[in-house]
């Protein structure tokens, strides 16, 4: 009796165990998806996926490949968890050739909330760098110079420096600068992510003009494949700050005719940019006194940076940090990271107005447009007159 009670017991739980784990798979769902490419589509491209999620290269667009079925198809399976939200977009392997889906216009993130096992077909009509109107152009003088290396940096990359207005006529003037990362969607619409800069040289120019800002020098350095690494607390990161410091930094003082102290160098940026720009003055106080962190992406790594400044416990840094983000769409997930900055400089002493300055527009996305319409804030707060 006894040992036909155990085996009894010993098939309920068995029952209960494979219950269990049936459950546990199915909390998963297969998410296929299909792209069919339009005839516009080069020949031999390779297609990406890119998305928020680890799975899909946390928008790197140019990680995640698709598998070549044919001609005009490309897919990629994945198994997501039930009512898991996802955003996605399309690519060749940059920003600057995502697929649209209306004839000109570059779309917003698709989305698809996970709720079973789906196939996804997706239909582009074309690619952003065959169909977007370039918008803007570069206001003032601009030079290029290409191909600087760093040590620990797996590309070499180019840079676009904007001279200020009087930079020609006072041949005996030295300037301010700021530098600032993606420097190919900031200053030239030709070269920017979906045809549209930062429109920073309009922007600096006319407040000059308007006696409301300093001339200053801007530098802006691009970025490669490797962005999301180098624009974060890693061992690239910082090997990625120390090219700034000690390549980018020098090449520029010795061409131009710069303000190279602290009190006068200042590095700005927007998303993983804006986290870089805060590390840099936090890593170098002595050579950065200024960081605007526009969009900044400051839960990153789980929040590290900001772990990092509430465990400070040494001297303040004398530095001006400018920090901001939107409301709108996935923009809205950087407040909390921007909320949670601003208490801790509070705590850490900083003064709001003088030595930091926040800013929330709820109706602001994650985009070029958006940067655009505020970076007179960082500029005014970092150079006013």
């Amino acid at each position: 009796m006894v040992r036909a009670r155990s085996k009894r017991n010993s098939v309920f739980l068995f029952s209960v165990l494979f219950l269990y784990i049936g459950q546990l798979q199915a909390q998963d769902a297969r998410v296929t998806f299909r792209i069919i490419v339009p005839l516009s589509t080069p020949h031999n491209s390779r297609i990406y996926i890119v998305g928020d999620a680890p799975e899909l290269g946390k928008w790197d667009p140019g990680a995640i490949e698709l598998k070549h079925e044919n001609d005009s198809v490309y897919t990629l399976e994945f198994n997501f968890e039930i009512g898991r939200d996802v955003e996605y977009k399309i690519t060749r392997g940059g920003w600057n050739v995502q697929a649209v889906y209306v004839d000109g216009h570059i779309p917003g993130n698709s989305r698809l909330v996970v709720e079973k096992d789906t196939e996804v077909i997706i239909r582009p009509v074309g690619w952003s760098d065959g169909m977007v109107a370039v918008s803007g152009r570069i206001t003032g003088t601009v030079r290029y110079h290409r191909g600087l290396k760093g040590e620990g940096l797996r590309y070499a990359r180019d840079l676009i420096v904007w001279l200020p207005p009087s930079y020609e006529k006072s041949q005996g003037r030295r300037y301010p600068v700021l530098y600032m990362h993606d420097g190919q969607n900031i200053i030239d619409p030709k070269t920017s992510f979906a045809g549209f800069d930062w429109q920073v040289d309009e922007v600096a120019d006319s407040l000059i003009h308007a006696g409301r800002m300093k001339e200053i020098i801007i530098v802006g350095i691009y970025n490669t494949p490797d962005r999301m690494i180098e624009y974060s607390d890693t061992s690239v990161g910082k090997a990625y700050a120390k090219f700034v410091v000690h390549v980018v930094k020098p090449f520029i003082d010795s061409t131009y005719r710069t303000l190279p102290d602290r009190a006068n160098t200042a590095v700005m940026g927007s998303s993983l940019g804006g986290l870089i720009s805060f590390l840099f003055a936090w890593w170098y106080p002595d050579v950065f006194s200024k960081a605007g962190c526009l969009s900044s992406v400051f839960t990153h790594n789980d929040g590290r940076i900001l772990k990092d400044v509430e465990a400070y416990s040494g001297p303040r840094k004398n530095i001006k940090i400018y920090v901001d983000c939107g409301g709108f769409a996935a923009e809205a997930t950087l407040k909390p990271g921007m909320d949670k900055m601003v208490d801790l400089l509070c705590q850490k002493g900083y003064n709001e107005g003088t030595d930091f300055e926040h800013f929330y527009d709820a109706s602001a996305d994650h985009s070029e447009r958006a940067w655009a319409a505020r970076v007179w804030r960082p500029l005014e707060f970092f150079f006013g007159e």
